[in-house]
């Protein structure tokens, strides 16, 4: 049951910050954890998240205002999720910024930190609607009224980020999706398919690629491909709605060309930007820049840039598969910062630029000015 997070505006009459040396505790509340506390914290309107949890009388939700921060703290600080847990349970500055005052207080699992990530996920995908996203732009927008943020001018630029995922081979990739469908398979269907399967399962698909001679990967490449058309047809009455079954589906139309003389191994050239990368990340993708290969994202990040703002924001943050154009970023991203921001001039790299943004920027009546053109 959810319910807002309103008991850190009511402060005890004794607790663990009182007990610090008066130095120390001036110290803390003049430090980062006191503006975090009040800039984003405080201003984080915890309503919208009421969708992820159950209407009917139950136990109430750790606060969301709590699991967010720790979010946005993680991110900015490269925490692992034990780092993190640990700098929740046992650093005061951390505490004090998530507006607790007594060192046990607001204990949680870490597990509660998975399952609200893994409600986000769902409703994002169900509704396609970013909580975490719309909860950014809500404290931006409080902050740049707080401090009279000039909005007028901003600028805009994008960069590569690399997905969490081992880097594969092709023809590990391919094992590897094979050994996780013999896993999904029923014990019926793995005694069926065990010969078939039988040459893919000593070892971890990397094994399986070291015993490889240069002078047989098209040969391997064909029997695999010839493998996955099978199964691809003989498992889907059973197994469509498995998301590993969905992986098959997918790399098989990457990496091969489905004829009716058979299947054949597309070309390293053919392969798209897009196909999978790893069955770990669905959404990552190739792309190369300045002669160098990328598996991952790209994210594009507005900024207020008014020379007379006594300080600057971040407005807007969009990652998308690293494939994606610049151009198609600032289309995206205009309607939204017109809306929130009344933006009047970009600047951007000549990257930016092109029709799809031309004619947004002209719907919108904000003036571009780029570095260089394309």
């Amino acid at each position: 049951m959810f319910k807002k997070n309103q008991k850190h505006l009511q402060l005890p009459l004794t607790s663990h910050v009182d007990d610090l040396p008066e130095p120390l505790r001036i110290r803390l509340e003049h430090s980062w954890a006191a503006v975090f506390y009040r800039e984003l914290f405080c201003k984080l309107n915890e309503g919208p998240f009421a969708v992820l949890y159950a209407r009917d009388p139950s136990r109430p939700n750790i606060p969301v205002n709590v699991l967010v921060g720790l979010e946005w703290l993680k991110a900015g600080n490269g925490w692992t999720d034990e780092e993190l847990y640990d700098a929740y349970g046992y650093d005061v500055q951390v505490r004090y910024a998530l507006g607790y005052r007594q060192l046990g207080e607001g204990y949680f699992d870490l597990r509660t930190l998975y399952y609200f990530r893994a409600r986000l996920s769902a409703y994002m995908q169900q509704e396609g609607i970013n909580l975490l996203d719309q909860a950014f732009e809500q404290v931006t927008d409080a902050q740049i009224e707080a401090f009279r943020v000039k909005t007028g001018k901003q600028r805009m630029d994008s960069t590569l980020v690399a997905s969490n995922i081992r880097q594969m081979g092709r023809v590990q990739l391919l094992v590897e999706v094979l050994q996780r469908v013999y896993r999904m398979l029923e014990d019926a269907d793995q005694s069926r398919y065990a010969e078939a399967f039988g040459p893919y399962l000593q070892g971890h698909a990397g094994q399986y690629v070291y015993r490889l001679k240069r002078e047989d990967v098209p040969s391997r490449l064909q029997q695999i491909g010839e493998l996955m058309a099978r199964l691809v047809e003989e498992l889907r009455p059973q197994y469509a709605q498995q998301a590993v079954y969905s992986v098959l589906v997918r790399v098989l139309a990457d990496h091969f060309s489905l004829q009716e003389r058979g299947v054949h191994p597309k070309a390293d050239a053919d392969l798209s930007a897009t196909s999978l990368q790893s069955p770990d990340d669905l959404d990552a993708t190739y792309r190369v820049k300045a002669g160098k290969g990328y598996q991952g994202y790209a994210a594009n990040v507005s900024e207020t840039c008014d020379p007379e703002n006594p300080l600057q924001l971040i407005t807007k943050v969009q990652t998308a598969p690293n494939h994606t154009d610049d151009s198609q970023f600032l289309a995206e991203a205009l309607p939204n910062l017109k809306q929130r921001t009344q933006v009047m001039t970009i600047y951007s790299d000549g990257g930016h630029g092109g029709p799809q943004a031309d004619a947004v920027l002209h719907q919108q009546q904000v003036e571009h000015i780029h570095t260089a053109i394309r």
